[in-house]
């Protein structure tokens, strides 16, 4: 019996300690985080009203997309979202420029996509010569657009 009241006791300190260290992992980004750091503690309860807060709140939500409140984006989502947009915004002149092989839409596309500068001249031609590839119907959307450039400049 004394063997599993030490056993008991000794997993009860190792995880206390674990909650400590790792709080923010508990309870993610937010207001609540924010708001309930910093406390000498750090004990479940002030968890609870952490994660409590984070939850109901909505901030958490707008802290990940945003970058506040202790959250971090994440930017490949952030690369990505601002390629939509261009794409939108651009789908004309950047069939345009994918014809000639050439342009200032083209060059923007191809620095957002992350194509090194020493390699932006094979591969606007590469797009040049699939455009069929790229752009298959007078009706296609931004995002066919964008995969199939992708896939055109991986092959």
């Amino acid at each position: 019996m004394k063997k599993i009241m030490i056993a008991a006791a000794l997993t009860l300190t190792m995880t206390t300690a674990a909650f400590a260290a790792s709080a923010k992992s508990n309870v993610g980004c937010g207001l609540g985080t924010l708001a309930w750091a910093g406390r000498a503690d750090n004990s479940s309860l002030f968890q609870a009203f952490q994660a409590t807060t984070n939850g109901t709140s909505g901030t958490q939500t707008f802290g990940i997309t945003s970058g506040t409140s202790e959250c971090q984006t994440n930017s490949k989502f952030v690369q990505n979202e601002k390629l939509i947009h261009f794409v939108q915004a651009n789908m004309d002149n950047l069939a345009k420029d994918i014809a000639m092989g050439k342009g200032e839409t083209l060059d923007t596309f191809a620095e957002m996509l992350g194509v090194a500068p020493n390699q932006t001249v094979a591969f606007n031609a590469s797009l040049q010569e699939n455009f069929d590839r790229i752009y298959t119907s007078e009706h296609v959307v931004l995002g066919e657009v964008i995969d199939n450039a992708v896939k055109v400049a991986i092959n």
